[in-house]
């Protein structure tokens, strides 16, 4: 407990009344659950082999699923992700579930299905809060920078303004990220050392 807290009532016997220790044993049980679920939280968000080292990126459901079905800027966009083990795609279940079945209806189930054992080994899936966008819940709680989207509603300045403050986020397009996305520049700045070009195959 903090030095500041009051102290309760004092007995004529010199000790503290039973009432104050019942609310301070409340408080108490009070402080260790919370603290017990912040050790939850950040034992999950510590669980999906993310490291510091690691530049995050979010790609919405629409770039998923164009990423398979089309190429195009979303794959280019996405292929700086698969080339770099430094960078790293950061998603929600519900956000992996949405484009899933956006692949199964566009394309077939077999497909979705085959994806999204793939895309499970891939990418690290962080909590989404009921209620919250996919796509801003894993920038979010997986510290992203970039956000890739087709959603015009997400790329607006309403948007922006409502991120600024909250999360230092860039939402972009596909095609946009992939014309202004320098690996070789990102990395130096990052790790104050030559760029050693991509270390992956993105096609692996």
């Amino acid at each position: 407990m903090d030095g500041d807290d009051e102290e309760g009532e004092v007995n004529p016997g010199g000790g503290s009344s039973s009432d104050d220790r019942d609310d301070r044993n409340d408080r108490d049980d009070h402080d260790i659950d919370a603290d017990q679920d912040r050790d939850h939280d950040n034992e999950h968000d510590h669980d999906h082999g993310l490291t510091d080292g690691h530049l995050r990126v979010v790609a919405d459901a629409d770039v998923l699923v164009a990423d398979l079905l089309v190429g195009g800027p979303s794959r280019e966009a996405l292929d700086h992700l698969r080339s770099h083990s430094w960078l790293a795609l950061v998603a929600t279940t519900t956000l992996l579930d949405d484009a899933e079945a956006l692949v199964a209806d566009l394309a077939d189930a077999e497909l979705a299905t085959d994806w999204r054992r793939r895309i499970d080994a891939w990418a690290a899936v962080v909590d989404q809060p009921e209620g919250d966008h996919p796509a801003l819940a894993a920038a979010y709680r997986g510290e992203a920078l970039h956000v890739l989207t087709f959603d015009e509603r997400l790329r607006g300045a309403e948007t922006g303004a409502n991120l600024r403050g909250v999360m230092d986020v860039s939402v972009r397009s596909p095609a946009a990220f992939a014309a202004v996305f320098d690996p070789a520049a990102v990395y130096e700045a990052r790790f104050d050392e030559p760029y050693p070009g991509p270390d992956l195959d993105p096609r692996a």
